[in-house]
Protein backbone atom coordinates (compact mmCIF):
# COMPACT_ATOMS: atom_id res chain seq x y z
CA UNK A 1 0.00 0.00 0.00
CA UNK A 2 1.24 3.50 -0.78
CA UNK A 3 2.94 5.29 2.10
CA UNK A 4 0.69 8.31 1.51
CA UNK A 5 -2.31 6.27 2.64
CA UNK A 6 -0.62 5.50 5.97
CA UNK A 7 0.25 9.17 6.43
CA UNK A 8 -3.31 10.29 5.65
CA UNK A 9 -4.72 7.56 7.91
CA UNK A 10 -2.63 8.83 10.81
CA UNK A 11 -3.78 12.41 10.21
CA UNK A 12 -7.42 11.30 9.99
CA UNK A 13 -7.12 9.39 13.26
CA UNK A 14 -5.60 12.49 14.91
CA UNK A 15 -8.53 14.58 13.65
CA UNK A 16 -10.98 12.10 15.20
CA UNK A 17 -9.13 12.29 18.53
CA UNK A 18 -9.19 16.10 18.47
CA UNK A 19 -12.89 16.00 17.68
CA UNK A 20 -13.57 13.77 20.69
CA UNK A 21 -11.70 16.15 23.02
CA UNK A 22 -13.48 19.18 21.56
CA UNK A 23 -16.87 17.48 21.88
CA UNK A 24 -16.18 16.65 25.53
CA UNK A 25 -15.22 20.26 26.22
CA UNK A 26 -18.36 21.53 24.51
CA UNK A 27 -20.53 19.08 26.47
CA UNK A 28 -19.15 20.55 29.72
CA UNK A 29 -19.64 24.20 28.83
CA UNK A 30 -22.14 24.52 31.70
CA UNK A 31 -20.27 22.31 34.22
CA UNK A 32 -19.14 24.30 37.25
CA UNK A 33 -15.37 24.59 37.59
CA UNK A 34 -14.67 22.56 34.44
CA UNK A 35 -11.21 22.91 32.90
CA UNK A 36 -10.98 22.50 29.12
CA UNK A 37 -8.72 19.72 27.88
CA UNK A 38 -5.99 20.65 25.41
CA UNK A 39 -4.95 18.24 22.67
CA UNK A 40 -1.31 17.56 21.82
CA UNK A 41 0.25 15.48 19.05
CA UNK A 42 3.76 14.23 18.48
CA UNK A 43 5.51 12.46 15.62
CA UNK A 44 6.74 8.93 16.33
CA UNK A 45 9.05 7.15 13.85
CA UNK A 46 7.75 3.89 12.41
CA UNK A 47 10.24 1.23 13.45
CA UNK A 48 10.91 -1.72 11.21
CA UNK A 49 13.49 -3.44 9.04
CA UNK A 50 14.06 -0.25 7.04
CA UNK A 51 15.30 3.20 7.95
CA UNK A 52 12.94 5.23 10.24
CA UNK A 53 12.05 7.70 7.51
CA UNK A 54 8.30 7.50 8.13
CA UNK A 55 6.48 8.86 11.17
CA UNK A 56 2.97 8.52 12.54
CA UNK A 57 1.04 10.87 14.80
CA UNK A 58 0.39 9.95 18.43
CA UNK A 59 -2.29 11.96 20.26
CA UNK A 60 -2.60 12.71 23.96
CA UNK A 61 -4.29 15.18 26.32
CA UNK A 62 -1.47 16.09 28.71
CA UNK A 63 -2.67 19.62 29.42
CA UNK A 64 -5.69 21.51 30.66
CA UNK A 65 -6.51 25.18 30.26
CA UNK A 66 -5.92 26.62 33.73
CA UNK A 67 -7.53 30.02 33.13
CA UNK A 68 -10.28 30.97 35.54
CA UNK A 69 -13.89 30.63 34.48
CA UNK A 70 -16.48 33.35 35.02
CA UNK A 71 -17.41 33.87 38.69
CA UNK A 72 -21.19 34.05 39.03
CA UNK A 73 -22.92 35.34 42.16
CA UNK A 74 -25.69 32.95 43.23
CA UNK A 75 -26.41 34.02 46.80
CA UNK A 76 -26.75 30.36 47.76
CA UNK A 77 -25.14 29.57 51.12
CA UNK A 78 -23.45 26.36 49.98
CA UNK A 79 -22.03 27.70 46.71
CA UNK A 80 -18.34 28.57 46.81
CA UNK A 81 -15.90 29.84 44.18
CA UNK A 82 -12.28 28.81 44.62
CA UNK A 83 -9.20 30.95 43.87
CA UNK A 84 -6.63 30.10 41.21
CA UNK A 85 -4.94 26.72 41.92
CA UNK A 86 -7.42 26.01 44.74
CA UNK A 87 -9.28 22.68 45.00
CA UNK A 88 -11.90 21.03 47.20
CA UNK A 89 -11.16 17.52 48.46
CA UNK A 90 -13.80 14.77 48.14
CA UNK A 91 -13.77 11.14 49.23
CA UNK A 92 -13.82 8.53 46.47
CA UNK A 93 -15.75 5.26 46.82
CA UNK A 94 -12.49 3.39 47.49
CA UNK A 95 -11.55 5.76 50.32
CA UNK A 96 -8.95 7.76 48.41
CA UNK A 97 -9.10 11.52 47.81
CA UNK A 98 -10.11 13.32 44.66
CA UNK A 99 -10.03 17.02 43.89
CA UNK A 100 -12.49 19.29 42.13
CA UNK A 101 -13.14 22.97 41.51
CA UNK A 102 -16.89 22.42 41.42
CA UNK A 103 -18.20 24.54 44.29
CA UNK A 104 -21.83 23.42 44.08
CA UNK A 105 -22.12 21.77 47.51
CA UNK A 106 -25.24 19.81 48.46
CA UNK A 107 -26.45 18.37 51.78
CA UNK A 108 -28.18 14.98 51.62
CA UNK A 109 -31.03 13.77 53.86
CA UNK A 110 -28.56 12.65 56.54
CA UNK A 111 -26.71 15.97 56.59
CA UNK A 112 -23.60 14.78 54.74
CA UNK A 113 -22.15 17.45 52.46
CA UNK A 114 -21.48 16.23 48.94
CA UNK A 115 -20.06 17.48 45.65
CA UNK A 116 -21.08 15.53 42.55
CA UNK A 117 -22.55 12.90 44.86
CA UNK A 118 -19.24 12.33 46.68
CA UNK A 119 -18.69 13.19 50.38
CA UNK A 120 -16.92 16.50 50.92
CA UNK A 121 -13.84 16.30 53.12
CA UNK A 122 -12.84 18.51 56.03
CA UNK A 123 -9.88 18.42 58.38
CA UNK A 124 -11.18 15.39 60.27
CA UNK A 125 -12.84 13.44 57.49
CA UNK A 126 -16.21 13.79 55.80
CA UNK A 127 -18.35 16.79 56.74
CA UNK A 128 -21.83 16.44 58.23
CA UNK A 129 -24.24 19.13 59.41
CA UNK A 130 -27.40 19.06 61.52
CA UNK A 131 -30.52 18.42 59.42
CA UNK A 132 -32.47 21.53 58.40
CA UNK A 133 -29.82 23.84 59.86
CA UNK A 134 -29.00 27.18 58.27
CA UNK A 135 -25.45 26.96 57.00
CA UNK A 136 -22.83 29.56 56.24
CA UNK A 137 -19.33 29.18 54.84
CA UNK A 138 -16.63 31.71 55.68
CA UNK A 139 -13.90 32.73 53.22
CA UNK A 140 -11.39 30.52 55.08
CA UNK A 141 -13.68 27.50 54.65
CA UNK A 142 -15.12 27.50 58.18
CA UNK A 143 -18.57 25.89 58.14
CA UNK A 144 -21.10 27.23 60.67
CA UNK A 145 -24.66 26.09 61.39
CA UNK A 146 -27.66 27.56 63.20
CA UNK A 147 -30.47 25.23 64.13
CA UNK A 148 -34.11 25.84 63.40
CA UNK A 149 -35.58 28.12 66.07
CA UNK A 150 -32.21 29.09 67.51
CA UNK A 151 -31.35 32.69 68.26
CA UNK A 152 -29.58 34.58 65.45
CA UNK A 153 -26.46 34.86 67.63
CA UNK A 154 -26.37 31.12 68.29
CA UNK A 155 -24.02 29.86 65.63
CA UNK A 156 -21.91 26.73 66.03
CA UNK A 157 -18.85 25.82 64.02
CA UNK A 158 -19.35 22.33 62.60
CA UNK A 159 -16.22 21.90 60.51
CA UNK A 160 -13.88 23.39 57.96
CA UNK A 161 -13.56 22.60 54.28
CA UNK A 162 -10.33 20.99 53.19
CA UNK A 163 -8.93 23.26 50.50
CA UNK A 164 -5.67 22.34 48.82
CA UNK A 165 -3.40 24.21 46.44
CA UNK A 166 -1.94 22.53 43.35
CA UNK A 167 -1.03 23.45 39.80
CA UNK A 168 -3.31 21.67 37.37
CA UNK A 169 -0.23 20.45 35.47
CA UNK A 170 0.82 18.51 38.59
CA UNK A 171 -2.47 16.61 38.82
CA UNK A 172 -3.86 13.70 36.84
CA UNK A 173 -7.32 13.94 35.28
CA UNK A 174 -9.30 10.75 35.91
CA UNK A 175 -12.12 9.14 33.98
CA UNK A 176 -14.43 10.09 36.87
CA UNK A 177 -14.04 13.78 35.96
CA UNK A 178 -12.02 14.49 39.10
CA UNK A 179 -8.34 15.30 39.49
CA UNK A 180 -5.94 13.07 41.40
CA UNK A 181 -2.40 13.22 42.72
CA UNK A 182 -0.13 12.47 39.76
CA UNK A 183 2.32 10.35 41.76
CA UNK A 184 0.43 8.72 44.63
CA UNK A 185 3.50 6.67 45.58
CA UNK A 186 5.27 9.88 46.66
CA UNK A 187 2.27 11.66 48.21
CA UNK A 188 -1.15 9.94 48.25
CA UNK A 189 -3.00 13.11 49.33
CA UNK A 190 -2.46 16.86 49.23
CA UNK A 191 -2.12 18.83 52.45
CA UNK A 192 -4.62 21.51 53.40
CA UNK A 193 -3.55 25.07 52.58
CA UNK A 194 -4.72 27.46 55.29
CA UNK A 195 -3.87 30.54 53.20
CA UNK A 196 -6.53 29.86 50.55
CA UNK A 197 -9.63 32.05 50.55
CA UNK A 198 -12.86 31.22 48.72
CA UNK A 199 -15.80 33.36 47.67
CA UNK A 200 -19.03 32.32 49.45
CA UNK A 201 -22.34 32.61 47.62
CA UNK A 202 -20.69 32.38 44.21
CA UNK A 203 -19.68 29.69 41.78
CA UNK A 204 -17.11 29.44 39.00
CA UNK A 205 -18.38 28.49 35.59
CA UNK A 206 -16.61 26.43 32.96
CA UNK A 207 -13.69 28.06 31.14
CA UNK A 208 -14.77 26.52 27.81
CA UNK A 209 -15.67 29.04 25.09
CA UNK A 210 -18.68 27.67 23.14
CA UNK A 211 -17.80 29.72 20.07
CA UNK A 212 -14.18 28.57 20.05
CA UNK A 213 -15.24 24.95 20.58
CA UNK A 214 -17.70 25.10 17.66
CA UNK A 215 -15.01 26.56 15.37
CA UNK A 216 -12.63 23.79 16.41
CA UNK A 217 -15.27 21.14 15.67
CA UNK A 218 -15.79 22.52 12.15
CA UNK A 219 -12.02 22.64 11.55
CA UNK A 220 -11.58 19.07 12.80
CA UNK A 221 -14.40 17.81 10.57
CA UNK A 222 -12.90 19.52 7.51
CA UNK A 223 -9.45 18.12 8.32
CA UNK A 224 -10.88 14.61 8.57
CA UNK A 225 -12.74 14.99 5.25
CA UNK A 226 -9.58 16.22 3.54
CA UNK A 227 -7.58 13.20 4.74
CA UNK A 228 -10.31 10.79 3.62
CA UNK A 229 -10.35 12.41 0.18
CA UNK A 230 -6.58 12.00 0.01
CA UNK A 231 -6.89 8.30 0.84
CA UNK A 232 -9.52 7.90 -1.90
CA UNK A 233 -7.38 9.75 -4.44
CA UNK A 234 -4.29 7.67 -3.69
CA UNK A 235 -6.35 4.47 -3.89
CA UNK A 236 -7.76 5.50 -7.28
CA UNK A 237 -4.26 6.27 -8.53
CA UNK A 238 -3.07 2.84 -7.41
CA UNK A 239 -5.96 1.16 -9.25
CA UNK A 240 -5.16 3.09 -12.43
CA UNK A 241 -1.49 2.14 -12.17
CA UNK A 242 -2.38 -1.52 -11.71
CA UNK A 243 -4.59 -1.43 -14.81
CA UNK A 244 -1.76 0.08 -16.89
CA UNK A 245 0.67 -2.57 -15.64
CA UNK A 246 -1.76 -5.37 -16.46
CA UNK A 247 -2.15 -4.08 -20.03
CA UNK A 248 1.59 -4.02 -20.54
Amino acid sequence: MDHAIYTAMGAANAALARQAVTANNLANVSTSGFRAELMASRAVPVEGPTLPTRTLVVESTPYHDDTMGTIMQTGRALDVALPQDGWLAVQLPDGREGYTRDGNIEADSEGTLRVRGLPLLGDGGTLSVPPHAQLTIAPDGTLSARGTGDDASTVAQVGQLKMVRAKIQNLRHGDDGLFHVADEAVSPVLARDATLRLAPGAIEGSNVSPVKAMVEMIANARSFDMQMKLITTVDDNEKSANQLLSLS
